[in-house]
């Protein structure tokens, strides 16, 4: 293949569908419908298959040309400026936007920028200052992607949070309030909102939000609350996190002997259970923390110690599983534990109620249905794993385990017979690793225009190459060392994979037998999952006498 010379221009502003419907004037849905019906549309230049990111002056150019959206408004003037001249770091180009709200023409934050002064001017004509800033954060809680959504709770996921919150309190904390969404939406039912972030550029923007929303009683700190507790005497009625997760580095080991850790020193694996107890230690007698937490941390072992005492001295009241989507950093499904301080009013709980809504649509009502809901009494949860999964306590009460696992044993039979098919009959070859002989770096054929690509996969936008054949060589094992550092962290290296140069018709051979290995690893990784689930409901119903093993005349 002949070397392009042609060079990939400069980085360019990226956006999301979210940030095309906001620009347009459209619902997410119609931009789904142009990628679907228009063949010209432009395709993803990074983000996964999730959260795709597109070019925004490509994307302003077929919008022009199909004659699609409005005429853009100040606002999305604004935020294209800011975009083009901030990237990713959108919390900086916003706090500058909120100091010059609440400056006035006294100044504009660090960049004095006259056409940005200008245009949030030409916003504020019309719109109170707390109204123009709401509305640019909204655009940015929206348009963050997972891997730019740190300090983010989603609006849906704020809402859970106060529903299952329940009556109102007069102070509220959130130890790890980011750019304070969650703790603001108390704003009006608590006399006392107090804020803390370890992101010093979170914690300003935050407090200029605060000021501009006109709320009483704000206080926002930066700091790292595990470290650097900035409210160390505070006891609140009421306080709400959702703390990082699978952080490492939480400081375990200078922090051994805090008397934070009533319930147990969290592992290094278990940042989460360190947060539990920080939110714990400033909680009111009588008070609630309501706090959002990986599903993991209802199982892993590591943390068992710890969840069996908050069980046993009867503090966690609700543990609840909340529909896939609502969390910003990724699309799996939350748990919000909910726990309370006994007092004179509030006594330990007998029982705690699971509830499991991972079944709902994102915009469901929060109550639940029958089925959905059940009590489950402490000294069934201390048994060995201190399982506090809701779905496994809502299903121990409601499935039907001979009818599942007669469904789930033909579904595996059926499978298995699929395999076989799926696997290619490969003749033996010459031998030598082709990737040794002519090849192309993916680079070079980006630059010549034949592909796109993104984080772990390539796309071919040309007639000489076959993306199936592309996206296995990618996977070879030799490119894989390549994407392995010196660290030993494997990170797929798209742009420095190399391909062995081929006719088109050889390539269409070797893409045929790549896809049919890609179906066949996807069948087997269905065949393990539904292996486990077979293996869960089969000893899960011997043992709580739904299921009765095979007789002798069974044969088996």
């Amino acid at each position: 293949m002949e070397d392009d010379t042609v060079r990939l221009a400069a980085p360019e502003p990226l956006v999301t569908a979210a940030e095309i419907a906001r620009l347009t004037g459209v619902t997410r849905a119609a931009v789904s419908n142009w990628r679907r019906r228009h063949d010209d549309f432009p395709a993803p230049v990074a983000g996964g298959a999730g959260s795709p990111l597109f070019s925004l002056p490509e994307i302003r150019s077929w919008l022009e040309t199909q004659s699609k959206g409005k005429e853009a408004s100040a606002e999305v003037r604004l935020w294209e400026k800011l975009r083009t001249v901030h990237g990713d770091d959108m919390v900086r180009g916003l706090t500058e936007v909120a100091e010059i709200l609440v400056r006035g023409d006294r100044g504009s934050g660090e960049s004095g920028d006259e056409a940005l002064r200008s245009l949030v001017g030409e916003l504020g004509s019309d719109r109170s200052p707390a109204e123009l800033l709401a509305g640019l954060t909204a655009r940015y809680v929206d348009s963050s992607g997972r891997a730019g959504s740190d300090g983010i709770t989603t609006p849906r996921l704020t809402q859970a949070i106060i529903y299952f919150a329940g009556e109102e309190a007069r102070t509220v904390l959130d130890p790890a309030c980011g750019i304070g969404s969650l703790l603001f939406a108390f704003g009006g039912r608590a006399d006392t909102l107090s804020g803390q972030d370890v992101d010093p550029a979170n914690a300003r923007f935050a407090e200029l939000r605060a000021g501009l929303m006109d709320l009483p009683g704000v206080t926002v700190r930066a700091g790292d609350s595990l470290r650097d507790d900035q409210y160390r005497d505070l006891k609140a009625e009421l306080v709400v996190c959702e703390p990082p997760v699978g952080v490492a580095d939480w400081g375990r080991e200078d922090l051994l002997l805090d008397p934070r850790w009533e319930f147990g020193v969290p592992s290094r694996a278990e940042s989460e259970l360190a947060w539990l107890q920080h939110c714990y230690f400033h909680t009111a007698p009588g008070g609630q923390v309501v706090m959002v937490m990986p599903t993991s941390v209802a199982y892993r072992k590591a943390g068992r110690r710890i969840r069996a005492e908050v069980v046993r001295r009867g503090l966690l009241t609700h543990v609840v599983a909340l529909p896939p989507g609502m969390a910003a950093s990724h699309s799996l499904s939350v748990h919000l534990w909910v726990l309370r301080r006994p007092s004179d009013a509030h006594q330990p709980v007998e029982s705690v109620r699971m509830t499991d809504l991972t079944g709902n649509a994102l915009d469901a009502p929060f109550a639940p249905q029958p089925g959905q809901s059940t009590e489950v009494p402490r000294i069934e949860l201390l048994d060995d794993t201190v399982d506090l999964t809701p779905a496994t306590h809502v299903a121990a009460r409601l499935t039907d385990y001979a009818a599942q696992y007669a469904a789930v044993r033909a579904e595996i039979g059926e499978r298995l017979a699929q395999l076989q098919g799926l696997l290619p009959a490969l003749a033996e070859g010459p031998g030598g690793n082709l990737q040794d002989g002519a090849v192309v770096s993916l680079s070079e054929l980006a630059r010549a225009g034949l592909i796109r690509t993104s984080e772990d996969a390539a796309v071919s936008t040309s007639e000489q190459l076959d993306t199936d054949y592309l996206n296995g060589f990618l996977r070879s094992s030799a490119n894989n060392r390549r994407s392995t550092t010196a660290s030993g962290t494997f990170r797929t290296d798209t742009r420095g994979a190399r391909i062995p140069q081929m006719g088109i018709d050889d390539q269409r051979r070797y893409g045929a037998a790549f896809r049919s290995l890609v179906e066949f690893e996807r069948l087997v990784r269905d065949i393990t999952e539904l292996g486990e689930r077979a293996a869960t409901l089969a000893r899960d119903g011997l043992t709580g006498g739904a299921l009765l093993p095979p007789s002798d005349e069974d044969g088996s």
